[in-house]
């Protein structure tokens, strides 16, 4: 399932107009805010998904029957560029267990690149379903490398990617390589255009510099 959150008319659409614009993006603080923004709206479109039981809860006034969540999910990120979407969906998802992935492209003198994973920090995911985050699916490489190794971990009953942008190029890669009766993609937008060295046009530019600041290349 592919879920573009702009394909209707919602604030969706003025936070994105806000995280694309070079003059908006100076603004660090409000960059990441309207990231958190849109991790809480696809927290609660995915709430919707999920599955759910009766329970009596005991009110002032006498007995409720609330349907709550049977299982929260795991809560799982890109470091670093993920950080601000990753607590859009804490803000909702606020009892999960969280998962942590330092994955980053290694690049080389000829402008290709490797992924590297170099640190995984995560919870039981077997049987769970994770809720992955990062703000660009470009080449879909990094987000494939990171589902490979969580799976490694487990088996988990279905995994939600959650991403600013997404470029059908990625999401074709991403399909070819992860079940996709287990995986379900959520986007703030879709673009179409991929470059020769793996950036989203028109895209928003580096999101972990913009939140962050500008890093060394490695």
């Amino acid at each position: 399932m592919i879920v573009n959150l702009s394909s209707t008319n919602s604030l969706v659409g003025d936070w994105l107009s806000e995280i694309r614009s070079v003059e908006v993006q100076t603004d660090r603080m409000r960059f990441r805010r309207n990231m958190e923004r849109l991790g809480e709206i696809a927290a609660y479109e995915i709430s919707k998904t999920l599955e759910y039981e009766e329970k009596e809860i005991q009110t002032p006034l006498g007995i409720a029957n609330c349907r709550v969540l049977k299982q929260q999910p795991v809560l799982a990120t890109i470091l670093r560029a993920g950080l601000a979407l990753h607590q859009g969906l804490l803000n909702y998802f606020d009892k999960a267990d969280h998962a942590f992935i330092s994955a980053y492209r290694k690049h080389k003198h000829d402008g290709t690149f490797d992924i590297n994973l170099e640190y995984v920090s995560s919870p039981s995911i077997d049987g769970q379903v994770v809720i992955l985050s990062d703000p660009m699916l470009a080449t879909g490489a990094s987000l494939v490398k990171t589902i490979e190794h969580l799976q490694s971990l487990g088996k988990p009953k279905h995994i939600h990617l959650v991403v600013a942008i997404a470029c059908t190029v990625g999401i074709e890669y991403v399909q070819r390589h992860v079940d996709n009766s287990n995986l379900s993609i959520w986007a703030g937008d879709i673009d179409d255009e991929l470059t020769a060295k793996g950036y989203i046009v028109p895209g928003l530019g580096d999101a972990g510099d913009l939140a962050f600041g500008n890093k060394l290349q490695q």
